[in-house]
């Protein structure tokens, strides 16, 4: 079968289409930036990209029509946009303009338990796409998920984060509100054996774990897997905002993405019981099982996708990689260090292993005072690590660096910073002809800008100058 994935890109669409192809489908994969997906599902057979944005609709007439099923895994739990509700309705709106006018069946589409009274902006914007979504001309089959547990997830990763960091907690009130956390396996379970299923068609299922608990329960039970003693406080003084900026300093989560979440997190999550466990053979796991499963695919090194390489976590770039591909050269400082390479590929490796746990090879002390500058002032910081402790792909976040360009055949690696900046930066490593070219590019704005070069200039020339040659060792 030939099968659409919006969102292809996304923490759940990355995960869904191995599944898919395992199946011997032809998957096709709507992308808004062709060159950032390449990396992700390169050496990949039965897979066809297409670059399309469904905020255009003359965009999506690349995508093919002869389609038979279909995934909407197009979400936003950003907050930049003040009408991003509008947005996801316009998307919803093209999509299905679009699906009417192609062979496709059913359309499974992935949303928010919505069954409070009192719902937060993006659940409700939730609500109002599946009923953009409803056609006459397919058939609709919406799963709606509460908390996802899976390496990489944003929950996942902020309550590791709370837990892993802090001994004691002094916590906002709604900890105390209720949910049921779901393992990302069981998500895809459902997802991927929804389709063709005629019982399913024009239907809504909520789909959940099988414990009712608190965010102070999670905490708790997740310390319990690390073999952690935590002690949590709750105290009903902490307005929304102020949460927001304990999440932010606390956790890797951007301030826009901690909003959000603090927004829903007042909003109980309890799902209405069904068969649909029994139609589809599914058993979700319980909370503690799904955590466990996730840190044995932390320890595999296999997480397949992150939210923090989505561009929720990004304080500069919104959607395409590529147009940041080309270093300027006039306007510009620079910092141009080379050295002949003895092992290529021994400096390759150290190369796509930088960042993260490994470090930037020299300076240390100095990195963290800059990421700690950085989330002071609300950028991202060091804190997003990196998905893989070896491998890189063009849209990865890399601590407080994009992966704009990665190609170790080639042996180049291209970074564009998403630190808080008076202009742009590029951090460029490149072997060509058995030499080892290490280029910091900085584009100022204005007066600013070159005050800040100049102020920066004297430890530029020890760090990068020992990063290059630790690299090249």
């Amino acid at each position: 079968m030939k099968i659409l994935v919006t969102g292809a890109t996304g923490y759940i669409g990355k995960r869904l289409i191995p599944l898919l192809l395992n199946d011997g489908h032809i998957v096709v994969c709507a992308v808004r930036d062709k060159d950032r997906a390449k990396s992700y599902f390169r050496g990949r057979k039965n897979i066809e990209l297409v670059e399309a944005d469904f905020l255009s609709f003359t965009s999506l007439e690349s995508i093919p029509k002869d389609i038979d099923f279909a995934y909407y895994l197009i979400h936003s739990m950003s907050n930049s946009a003040k009408e991003f509700h509008v947005l996801e309705e316009k998307c919803a709106f093209n999509f299905k303009r679009f699906a009417e006018q192609t062979t496709l069946k059913q359309v499974i589409y992935l949303s928010g338990i919505t069954n409070d009274t009192k719902l937060s902006k993006h659940l409700l914007s939730r609500k109002n796409v599946e009923n953009t979504l409803a056609s006459k001309k397919y058939a609709l089959t919406t799963f709606k998920a509460g908390i996802i547990v899976g390496s990489g997830s944003s929950s996942f990763e902020i309550i590791r984060d709370l837990v892993e960091k802090l001994p004691a907690m002094i916590a906002p009130k709604w900890l105390d509100t209720k949910t049921q956390p779901l393992g990302i396996r069981d998500v895809l379970s459902f997802l991927h054996r929804a389709i063709g299923k005629k019982k399913l068609y024009n239907k809504s299922f909520d789909v959940f774990g099988p414990e009712v608990l608190t965010y102070k329960e999670m905490l708790l039970q997740f310390s319990e897997v690390r073999k952690l003693k935590r002690w949590i406080y709750t105290v009903p003084i902490m307005t929304p905002k102020l949460s927001s900026y304990w999440l932010y300093f606390v956790t890797s989560t951007s301030y826009k993405l901690a909003s959000t979440l603090v927004n829903s997190m007042g909003v109980e999550v309890i799902g209405k019981k069904s068969d649909i466990n029994k139609i589809l053979d599914v058993q979700p796991m319980s909370y503690k099982q799904a955590v466990e499963f996730a840190f044995v695919k932390i320890k595999q090194n296999s997480i397949i996708s992150s939210w923090k390489d989505s561009y929720i976590s990004s304080g500069k770039l919104k959607n395409y990689v590529h147009e940041f591909i080309n270093v300027p050269k006039h306007g510009c400082f620079k910092d141009f260090k080379k050295r002949k390479v003895e092992n290529r590929e021994r400096t390759l490796n150290r190369i796509w292993a930088i960042g993260g746990e490994t470090g930037w090879y020299y300076g240390t002390f100095l990195w963290k005072i800059r990421g700690f500058i950085d989330q002071f002032y609300g950028g991202a910081g060091l804190r997003r690590g990196r998905r893989h402790p070896s491998e890189l792909n063009a849209g990865d976040a890399l601590d407080f660096w994009r992966v704009i360009y990665a190609d170790k055949e080639k042996g180049k690696l291209l970074l564009y910073a998403e630190m808080i900046l008076p202009g742009e930066a590029w951090l460029e490593f490149k072997i060509e002809e058995g030499i080892l070219c290490q280029t910091a590019t900085f584009r100022p704005h204005g007066l600013a800008g070159r005050l800040y070069w100049y102020a920066v200039m004297p430890f530029h020339w020890f760090v990068f100058n020992g990063m290059i040659n630790n690299i090249n060792k």
